[in-house]
């Protein structure tokens, strides 16, 4: 007798695999018999041959198995057989869609996210990510939280680095540079000149890019900059910061499949260097790159305070307007406020990333920005909640509260699985000592004492299909659902505080930066539940606590409906206006609607509006084609949206 096994191969038949099998499916549950598993493959083989089969399918040996096992009164032993088996069927299964995603990127990259390009390295990069998250799903994180994943009811993000690295951090960039560096390849010793301080600054950001997934951060880069530009003329700092500009969007980290994502926070330094420093670096963003394209990074960050820059007569109010004139051409700077109710009480120190993510206060240590940040977060997919709810809200609590609680568990065992990282296993951002409390850490010790002053983040996607769920009507529509929207909100915040207290770790609640998971949810959603006016009937959820963009609402009412949930959000939040074209003629509407963020309360904000540039001819401008209306090219297109940036 032959075989026909899953693949279509045949082979000789082997009993000895199916008294393997029996036998230790029986010792699984304590009734380990080498006798009994002969035995029982006798029965199978009787069995086989009254069939009178040349050949017999694997699958087919097996429900004989089970059968013989059940008939012969050994059913545990039989529940045991079955429960591996299908282990065993879900683990092919994963391959087999592992190898499909690999035939899809073989052909061409994700482009969910604009900065992994189509080149050889970023397939390779994308490949072993797929490889790498089919491992974790399958053999690292518990099953009910790998499961809740699959299955769309939560999503953990940057799943391919679970085990193996942190999100991002806000680099002490003033230290580096004043003490010097090693990346790897021997030490750097400190610059001079504000050209070679420029250049370490982006090194600096490449080389901890290769040691972590997520953004990259100069917490101060004004001050941080302010030492090497000291007699210096304008022309050579300019001349430093466009080659910033240039090396941050063409100098790859990842095996070269993409350019760190960088942000530059800076505005506050009020000295004649520090005013150097953010002007040109202004000018410079503002001229983009070698043939005017719009530069992608870094993101550059504006911090607006009172007494500082946000009025006439505030010494750096000269440099406010500059920034104004500049977001107005390119989308950057956006505009960080320090004086909301949330940000005040830390004067000028909160520092913010271009992915929306804040990190302050910290139960460990210095409550700074430098030398922090968010170590992983985890979205909660809400109106999948608010569907299942069935429009009752106390239903509707008790489904969030049991996932609240899910996705803490899930976030505590990514903590441990990463606190037995050793400083060797990351030895930029470890062993140079870029992480608070990694300072004095050896190259053998785990990395535990220095991330507990990192954060572990809940996120959410969709308020606005949620309440539409749960009352008919989003919080742009109704008082009434914003009155719910921010109870909703708010109670999340209150549960995840009870985490941060429960587990003495900084837990916090981000508005999640979406990218292609407002995309998956509503997918999955669709599948699930069908078609659902005003919930599941469009291409994604809107992110966060965003009113719809679509939807027809003045600039001013959006963020007096999106301001209040900025406060609650204490992990990272940003909220945009959209501008049907390039503001950059009229400056003070721009200036009015950043004032009425501060006054709403908004803690991060940012305008947008489309960009189509012709890099063959240089043309930029709103078109409404994919091609050139001068040289008739294909256009680059950079929309960024409410629910992400894409090029």
């Amino acid at each position: 007798m032959e075989i026909r096994k899953r693949d279509g191969r045949v082979v000789a038949f082997d009993d000895s695999k199916i008294t393997d099998a029996i036998f230790k499916a029986a010792k699984s549950v304590g009734g380990a018999d080498r006798e009994m598993a002969m035995e029982i493959t006798l029965e199978v083989l009787k069995c086989l041959k009254a069939e009178n089969n040349d050949v017999v399918d694997v699958e087919h040996v097996q429900d004989i198995v089970e059968k013989v096992l059940i008939k012969k009164g050994h059913a545990k032993t039989a529940k045991s057989y079955i429960l591996y088996r299908a282990k065993r069927t879900d683990i092919r299964n994963a391959r087999s869609e592992l190898m499909d995603t690999v035939a899809e990127i073989l052909k061409e990259t994700d482009r969910d996210n604009a900065n992994i390009s189509n080149s050889p390295s970023a397939k390779m990069l994308q490949i072993a990510s797929a490889a790498s998250r089919e491992y974790y799903l399958n053999r690292v994180i518990p099953e009910e939280m790998a499961e809740a994943h699959k299955r769309g009811d939560i999503h953990i993000h940057d799943l391919d680095f679970y085990g193996k690295t942190l999100n991002c951090l806000n680099i002490p960039l003033g230290r580096l540079l004043h003490e010097g560096f090693n990346n790897g390849h021997g030490y750097i010793r400190p610059p001079k000149r504000p050209g070679s301080a420029a250049a370490l600054a982006a090194i600096v950001l490449q080389s901890n890019q290769n040691d972590m997934f997520g953004g990259q951060s100069f917490g101060f880069f004004d001050t941080d900059m302010a030492d090497f530009v000291d007699g210096a003329d304008e022309n050579e700092v300019f001349q430093a910061m466009e080659a910033l500009v240039y090396n941050l969007n063409s100098m790859h980290s990842r095996a070269g499949a993409q350019v760190p994502f960088s942000s530059l926070n800076l505005g506050l330094d009020t000295t004649e260097n520090g005013r150097k420093v953010t002007r040109n670096l202004l000018k410079a963003y503002g001229n983009g790159l070698g043939r005017g394209e719009n530069p992608i990074f870094p993101n550059v960050i504006f911090r607006v305070k009172e007494g500082v820059n946000l009025n006439p007569g505030d010494p750096n109010y000269d440099l406010f307007q500059q920034a104004i004139s500049v977001a107005a051409r390119r989308l950057n700077p956006t505009f960080s406020f320090m004086d909301t109710t949330f940000n005040r009480d830390y004067g000028g120190q909160v520092a913010y990333m271009g992915c929306r993510t804040r990190v302050i206060s910290n139960r460990h240590g210095e409550e700074i920005t430098t030398g922090r940040g968010n170590l992983s977060f985890t979205t909660i997919n809400l109106p999948r909640l608010a569907i299942k709810a069935e429009r009752n809200i106390d239903k509707f609590y008790q489904l969030l509260d049991a996932m609240l609680e899910l996705v803490a568990e899930q976030l505590l065992h990514r903590y441990h699985v990463q606190c037995n990282l050793r400083v060797r296993d990351l030895p930029f951002l470890m062993g140079q000592g870029l992480y608070m409390g990694s300072e004095k850490l050896k190259k053998d010790d785990r990395i535990e004492p220095a991330i507990k002053n990192g954060t572990l983040t809940v996120g959410f996607i969709g308020l606005a299909e949620t309440l539409t769920a749960l009352m008919g009507k989003h919080h742009g529509e109704s008082e009434e659902a914003q009155k719910l929207g921010q109870e909703i909100i708010g109670y999340m915040r209150k549960r995840v505080d009870e985490f941060a207290d429960r587990y003495d770790l900084n837990f916090s609640l981000i508005a999640t930066p979406a990218e292609g998971l407002s995309g998956r949810f509503i997918r999955i959603d669709r599948r699930e539940y069908g078609i659902i006016p005003g919930v599941t009937d469009k291409a994604y959820y809107t992110n966060s606590f965003h009113v719809p963009v679509g939807y027809p609402i003045s600039a001013f009412d959006k963020m007096r409906i999106e301001g209040p949930y900025h406060k609650f959000t204490n992990g990272g939040h940003i909220s945009y206006v959209e501008f049907e074209s390039s503001p950059v003629h009229n400056l003070q509407a721009v200036e009015d609607v950043l004032r009425h963020m501060l006054a709403c309360d908004c803690g991060y904000c940012g305008i947008n509006f489309p960009i189509d540039y012709c890099e063959d001819c240089g043309y930029t401008g709103i078109i409404d084609t994919d091609y050139c209306p001068v040289c008739e090219k294909q256009l680059t297109q950079i929309r960024r949206r409410a629910n992400c940036c894409t090029e």
